[in-house]
């Protein structure tokens, strides 16, 4: 008979999540060798992230490539930085940019259900076998893709942050070097300077609304503060002109080049274009910043000190 314990089963059951029964299963199949309880119920697929679930994973990795001419990008996430440059996390990403670009989930929940590729399990059984061996919580928090028109990647900083950019270019444009080099170029300046639109038309009225209220309190407040005070049609002209460098700050077609300062993207892709003889067009861009938005854990060094001395 096997030789284990009531403690033994609790210690199962808090590496794994899994129920208390299933965990005694586990050990009586493997003689009470905990390892090899472990690897029973990952082959049974019971071993599940339960334990690790409500752990905050804010660090992670964005990833954006082409796949079979699809674009892709994705942010998975982990609790530390550590894990983000592990090889079994960072091939875990990757399999989910490829599932992304495959399959085309309608979201999330989809996704989850797809076949991981190369291993007979889906996406929420092998994140699950992930978070088991890797040990830390792992979520696959959004992606993102573009099937159609020419699309570049880039990735910075190993992760930190991933931009797609997707353009429409004409047929003898297909593959030029230049075309791709330029796509780099706007990808880098997205992941720089954080525009929030493509171009000036796309900011929604009820965005623009609010910008000119902020700017006009802020031009009547200086206004009262000048030792000559302007008339309101000067005021109007002062805030609409504030409202083209809100342009030039936000939209990405807008902004200044960050190669070339004296050109804005606009120009500088239409110069492209004209050099290479073609048309170029952005049509759209996606870009993800690892954990943006998410509460970060706080550590707090002195309690976990403690507990482990009154642990002891």
């Amino acid at each position: 008979m096997a030789s284990f314990t009531a403690a033994d089963i609790k210690n199962l059951r808090e590496m794994t999540g899994v129920g208390m029964m299933d965990c005694k299963k586990a050990l009586t199949e493997s003689d009470g060798d905990m390892d090899k309880a472990v690897a029973w119920l990952r082959e049974k697929g019971l071993a599940a992230a339960q334990k690790k679930a409500g752990r905050i994973a804010a660090e992670g990795m964005s990833y954006a490539a082409v796949i079979d001419g699809v674009g892709v990008v994705v942010e998975v996430n982990a609790e530390s930085d550590f894990v983000a440059k592990n090889e079994l996390f960072v091939a875990y990403v990757k399999g989910i940019a490829e599932v992304v670009a495959k399959e085309n989930p309608a979201d999330l929940d989809a996704l989850m259900g797809c076949q991981f590729p190369g291993t007979g399990r889906t996406v929420k059984e092998e994140q699950n076998d992930k978070v088991l061996v890797i040990g830390e919580n792992i979520n696959v928090r959004r992606f993102a893709r573009y099937a159609d028109g020419l699309s570049v990647p880039y990735i910075h900083a190993g992760g930190k942050i991933g931009v797609l950019v997707n353009m429409e270019v004409s047929e003898n444009l297909a593959g030029n070097d230049a075309v791709v080099e330029l796509g780099k170029d706007v990808a880098m300046q997205i992941a720089a300077m954080n525009p929030s639109f493509l171009d000036k038309a796309d900011v929604d009225q009820a965005t623009l609304d609010k910008e000119k209220e902020i700017l006009m309190a802020q031009a009547i407040e200086e206004n009262k503060n000048a030792a000559k005070p302007k008339p309101e049609a000067i005021i109007e002209k002062m805030v609409m002109g504030r409202v083209g460098k809100y342009y030039e700050e936000n939209c990405l077609l807008q902004q200044a080049f960050v190669k070339e300062n004296k050109v804005s993207v606009e120009k500088h892709i239409a110069e492209v274009a004209k050099q290479v003889g073609g048309s170029i067009k952005v049509t759209g861009f996606i870009r993800f910043a690892t954990g943006e938005g998410i509460e970060k854990r706080q550590d707090d060094l002195a309690a976990e000190v403690e507990k482990l001395v009154n642990n002891k």
